[in-house]
């Protein structure tokens, strides 16, 4: 079949003009293009060339957007805009470019799907006769769908689309910092514009194996629970389950809070959360004084599927902006269950074939894409690195369903959150048994990793006795030591929210835990004899703190000074009671 090309403009061309413009379209496509002439006035001072999808603009509008274009590609490379623009002008001459314009064949639901694009990228963001943008999602042999980042009331059917080719991105740059945007990367906080000092796609291949160094600096939460069992390093990524209402959130705010004055930027992102929920943590950071280093991407419940299913990858964009410069992230994506299901809602609306539990087929790949994008880059890519902590929410503490699986496939690890801990008052609620970090001790320092020692072993061994000895009533002096002693350990690893622990404080009270130095003490008294330990270590002992604090070394001699110094404290703590009980 010959093709076809039309040209509009207000007079027919000449035998030279129609020459040229055959030997333009055979050069073009290699082969003969039959020439059709409309008149028409639209396009003053020059004509129109449509061929199939492709538009050749050469009227004076169409050779104004060129310039326009060129000069903003040269101003952000740049950034100086005068001496550029000059350059720029002296230099410009039109060429014939292509734009390729499609048509809105159907919309609906933040979905749009477009006839006519043939040439459109997957990720590629289209431009609607409305000013609304969208993001292709699927490649029909005919038309393309595409999300909508904007109100599809704006989209009518039959109206334009045209192809922009640039990818899906956000602004970055350091003035992210202390601010709450949306998905896009624009300002939702109220105050004022950010000036970006760049833009990335928000999809970028993960980064090879060779341009990765292994995970061994430890990235310290603040939770003696996690620290001393299931220790994250830097350019993990650490899963974090457990049904809803049980401390996943929490444990991610707290390891921002622990962060403060170690340099690392911190990245939450909110996916499907209630807007209240989102400002009462941006005011608990800001309390808190970690606001300053936070970047937080909210995708509210009320926002639509299309900017929940972009916003961690948005989130992620941002912190590889860091993590390129050599800086430590840590982003928190809160959380990929409801991620996962905006994925759904979208994939079904554009005619994907559903499979489990109704998700599409490469809802793996979903996730998968964006949590190997933590890494731990090797000192010729500057050293940085990005750690993850995705949230997922189980029901009835299934984690066989579904997504769950899908990403405890993915990550290094997962800390599981089970129910009756949380409502038995053990905070944070971590399941011992079914948590585990696969970094393990290469991300420990020295000292945490010798005082913590066999704890997680004991904690197992106090579970079984537990278990086994809850219908006895007579027990032996052995067993009922173990249980007190295991008692007294799960009572330790309680732990207030908003208050983590420094890296001393936690050898401390591991030293006198294992050494059975909390044996004697009433359950319900450890905490404060815990605070009260913590304090006269920080008053008495400031040169041993400071030692341990900056060179996460545990000596025998500290060791050994520890130990004798909380068994002389516990003494004196008991005896104080059984005084104060007289």
């Amino acid at each position: 079949m010959t093709r076809r090309a039309v040209l509009y403009a207000a007079a027919p061309p000449d035998e030279g003009q129609r020459a040229r413009f055959a030997a333009f379209l055979k050069e073009k496509y290699g082969e003969e293009v039959e020439l059709e002439f409309r008149e028409s006035t639209l396009f003053p001072g020059g004509f129109r060339l449509e061929v199939g999808s492709e538009i050749y603009d050469w009227s004076v509008n169409g050779r104004f957007r060129q310039l326009r274009d060129t000069l903003t590609r040269a101003v952000n490379r740049e950034g100086s805009i005068i001496p550029l623009m000059r350059e720029t002008l002296r230099r410009w001459t039109p060429e014939a470019i292509a734009e390729e314009i499609g048509t809105v064949r159907a919309v609906g639901d933040g979905i749009a799907l477009a006839d006519g694009l043939s040439n459109a990228e997957y990720g590629e963001i289209l431009l609607f006769s409305g000013g609304v943008r969208g993001m292709v999602q699927t490649l029909e042999r005919d038309s393309v769908g595409c999300i909508l980042f904007g109100d599809d009331g704006a989209v009518e059917e039959g109206s334009t689309v045209r192809r922009t080719a640039k990818r899906a991105g956000v602004p970055v740059g350091e003035r992210f910092l202390g601010r709450v945007v949306n998905a896009l990367g624009d300002p939702i906080d109220g105050k004022g514009a950010i000036d970006a000092d760049g833009y990335r796609p928000i999809e970028t291949p993960a980064p090879a194996i060779i341009d990765r160094q292994p995970v061994v600096r430890p990235l310290e939460t603040g939770l003696l629970a996690i620290d001393s069992m299931f220790p994250i390093g830097r350019g993990q990524r650490e899963l974090i389950i457990g049904d809803r209402q049980t401390g996943k959130t929490a444990i991610a705010v707290d390891t921002i809070l622990n962060q403060k004055g170690k340099g690392v930027v911190c990245i939450y992102v909110a996916v499907g959360q209630k807007e209240s929920s989102v400002a009462r943590l941006v005011e608990t950071l800001r309390k808190h004084g970690a606001l300053d280093y936070c970047i937080v991407v909210n995708a509210s419940a009320g926002e639509a599927a299309s900017m929940q299913y972009i916003a961690p990858y948005a989130g992620c964009a941002m912190g590889e902006y860091f993590m390129e410069r050599g800086r430590d992230v840590l982003i928190v994506y809160d959380d990929l269950s409801k991620h996962a299901v905006a994925y759904r809602a979208l994939s079904l609306l554009l005619g994907r074939s559903p499979g489990r539990e109704a998700y599409p087929g490469d809802v793996f790949y979903l996730h998968s894409r964006l949590l190997e994008r933590a890494a731990h880059l090797s000192e010729a890519r500057g050293g940085g690195s990005m750690t993850a902590l995705p949230i997922v929410e189980t029901q009835g503490g299934d984690v066989s369903a579904y997504i769950p699986t899908n990403i405890i496939s993915i990550t290094d690890g997962q800390i599981f959150l089970e129910s009756s801990l949380f409502f038995a008052g053990q905070r944070p609620a971590v399941n011992v048994g079914l948590s585990v970090s696969r970094v393990g001790g290469a991300a420990q320092t020295k000292a945490v990793k010798r005082a913590a020692g066999a704890i997680r072993l004991d904690l197992a061994q106090y579970r079984e006795i537990e278990v086994f000895t809850q219908f006895a009533s007579d027990l032996d002096e052995t067993t009922r030591r173990q249980l007190v002693y295991g008692q007294g350990l799960m009572r330790l690893l309680r732990q207030p929210q908003f208050h983590p622990l420094q890296r001393e404080q936690q050898v401390i009270l591991l030293v006198a835990a294992l050494h059975h130095t909390l044996q004697d003490i009433p359950a319900e008294q450890i905490p404060l004899f815990a605070q009260e330990l913590l304090r006269r270590f920080a008053q008495e002992q400031p040169e041993l703190c400071a030692r341990i604090r900056t060179t996460g070394v545990l000596s025998d001699e500290d060791k050994t000074s520890i130990e004798e110094k909380t068994q002389a404290y516990a003494g004196n703590f008991l005896a104080g009671a059984a005084e104060a009980q007289a």
